[in-house]
């Protein structure tokens, strides 16, 4: 059976008490779990933004978008992997195909 690919776009948003060294590990890990089973297009770093309401006691966040084509399979993994990164406070993918 063929992969099917579709593209993706991801934003999460890191604390913004993290070291510039500590963001750029973060977006590098994300980076790579796409680039192992799909390859990535796009990582547009935001930076620290004011958010909309308050997060874990926090009013500001370090926004990233990256946009990706990968398999079904991948954005289910990347998900997981925010889930249980420490540093990650919201994310979201979408599927920009449908």
């Amino acid at each position: 059976m063929a992969k099917i690919n579709a593209n993706y776009e991801a934003v999460y948003i890191l604390k913004p008490d993290l070291s510039e060294e500590q963001i750029a590990a973060l977006v590098e890990r994300f980076k790579g779990v796409v680039e192992a089973n799909g390859s990535v297009s796009e990582v547009n770093e935001w930076g620290k933004r004011r958010l909309a309401y308050p997060i874990q006691d926090l009013m500001e966040g370090y926004y990233v978008l990256m946009t990706f084509t990968a398999a079904a399979a991948v954005p289910a993994e990347l998900d997981r992997i925010f889930r249980i990164t420490d540093g990650v406070m919201r994310s979201m993918i979408v599927c920009k195909d449908e």
